[in-house]
């Protein structure tokens, strides 16, 4: 089972391949074992830089493992919450690769992905993720482990901080904890950071991976017609490539 993850939703940009035949890189946190198969990733802050960025890496990962996108069995993405701009990015960019090789797609929710890096790091099973939307406000998302993959306790909505604060304030005093939400409004959420130390800001396509691990198995995966990121704040409209109109 080959698949290709990307990410491009945030500042940071990502891309993960897992396989039987994948080299993983023991000095990325993110390529630790917590799949089936090895993992290799790159991961790299860089602002308004993705659509330099994501192909180049995509290429460099899969000829790390002598891979062709031919030879996957599905590819993953981050489908938002995050940047209009960014997830477009990797909304056509697995357009182009899933229609050229027709392969499945897998969209994963941004904020799932945070709260699964989050649950891989500390074992903890319960995740309320913020990420700043600007405007004053953040995307927030409530997540529990269950059969070892972050599932959604809530529809993810874009909220007011002083919303998201009384949210957290209804949850288990041990809950992780991701985002960049927490950092832009610190003062706010002072109280809970106090009660978990803060790792993760921004989402990684490593961490995509098993969402897709349980698509594949489940047949739940999407065809390149159906690709549709998620902007939580509808006012924006996706548009799919000409041949699949």
């Amino acid at each position: 089972m080959n698949i290709l993850a990307i990410d491009t939703a945030t500042e940071a940009c990502s891309v993960a391949l897992m396989g039987s035949t994948v080299s993983s890189n023991p000095q990325n946190p993110a390529s630790q074992n917590h799949t089936a198969d090895p993992v290799d990733s790159i991961f790299e802050i860089c602002p308004q830089q993705h659509s330099q960025k994501i192909l180049p890496m995509i290429d460099t990962i899969l000829t790390r493992s002598s891979m062709l996108p031919a030879n996957l069995s599905a590819i993953a993405y981050g489908c938002g919450p995050g940047s209009f701009t960014g997830v477009r990015i990797a909304a056509s960019t697995v357009q182009g690769l899933a229609f050229g090789a027709d392969l499945p797609v897998v969209q994963v929710s941004t904020l799932a992905t945070m709260a699964q890096q989050v649950y891989a790091q500390t074992g903890r099973t319960e995740h309320l993720i913020l990420i700043d939307a600007r405007m004053q406000e953040v995307y927030m998302g409530h997540f529990t482990i269950v059969d070892g993959v972050a599932s959604a306790q809530m529809k993810e909505v874009v909220v007011a901080p002083q919303d998201a604060l009384d949210y957290w304030r209804s949850l288990p005093p041990d809950i992780g904890l991701a985002g960049t939400g927490f950092v832009t409004y610190a003062s706010l959420f002072s109280e809970a950071l106090q009660s978990f130390t803060l790792d993760v800001l921004y989402p990684n396509a490593a961490y995509m991976l098993s969402f897709a691990q349980q698509a594949l198995k489940k047949k739940t995966t999407i065809t390149v017609n159906e690709i549709e990121p998620v902007y939580v704040r509808d006012t924006v409209t996706w548009k799919k490539l000409p041949h699949k109109m």
